[in-house]
């Protein structure tokens, strides 16, 4: 089983390239995060005509995540637990059937945290919500994936220029602390269990030539249950999408799992 993950940056603006990447590479499940669009907005009879079930938690203009799976959905929990207030679409958790039992599927868009010392306390009061969330779904002793845009480089070799990034909310210490503590529950990061070398992004800025450039960040994630770990084939970025003509600023990741 192939489960991808892609930051497409507005489904309206990038429908070609999701569908130009789906129906070659034909990922079982693909999520999507930073769609831009309310659920009712989202193309959902484009994917559905691919053979996709389609779930959306969206939010007009801004932030929104959508999951794609060949399976059906057993069930589907739109937004993360712990802040009633929270009207931020960044969070969509569903269950399918898999010949070894069950798989969940977590899809995050996790906050920048930049600008306002108030998005940065947002961003880490999120991943503490997060990893609140994760450590009671592992209790269920599950195969899961948690994918998604974390906008978390977790180490050095994962950007470019490490020390232009050191007062990046993305790259502070405060982060990469809390990233690290998501991993101490037991996640497995699928890339790096997979690949050792350095300088393998996920994302190029569209500003000063940073793709030409390969300025990258690694920002994307796919974190496995030890259940999901267990059953880890392989797990590759695919950059080619990068290169089109009006591509998001983010690739797809994809894990394949023997479930």
């Amino acid at each position: 089983m192939k489960i991808a993950t892609w930051n497409i940056n507005g489904i309206k603006a990038r429908i070609d390239a999701a569908t130009t990447w789906l129906k070659p590479n034909a990922p079982d499940i693909a999520c999507l995060q930073e769609i831009k669009c309310v659920d009712e907005a989202f193309p959902r009879e484009v994917f559905e005509e691919m053979g996709y079930n389609v779930a959306v938690h969206g939010q007009k203009g801004f932030n929104g995540v959508a999951l794609l799976s060949k399976l059906p959905f057993d069930d589907v929990t739109p937004g993360l637990a712990g802040d009633s207030e929270d009207a931020q679409a960044r969070y969509l958790e569903a269950c399918v059937s898999v010949p070894s039992g069950v798989l969940r599927v977590v899809n995050i868009y996790l906050p920048n945290g930049n600008g306002a010392p108030e998005k940065f306390a947002y961003k880490l009061a999120w991943m503490t919500r997060l990893r609140q969330r994760a450590q009671a779904l592992l209790a269920l002793e599950e195969p899961m994936v948690v994918a998604g845009d974390f906008n978390v480089i977790p180490a050095p070799e994962d950007v470019y220029n490490p020390s232009a990034w050191m007062d990046d909310a993305l790259f502070r210490t405060e982060t990469r602390a809390h990233f690290q503590a998501l991993l101490n529950l037991g996640l497995t990061d699928a890339f790096r269990a997979c690949h050792d070398e350095p300088h393998r992004f996920t994302f190029w800025d569209y500003q000063a030539g940073a793709w030409q450039k390969n300025q990258g960040l690694r920002i994307d994630h796919l974190l496995l249950s030890p259940q999901a770990a267990d059953r880890l084939i392989a797990c590759e970025i695919d950059p080619t999408p990068r290169s089109w003509e009006k591509p998001s600023d983010h690739v797809p990741i994809v894990v394949e799992l023997s479930l």
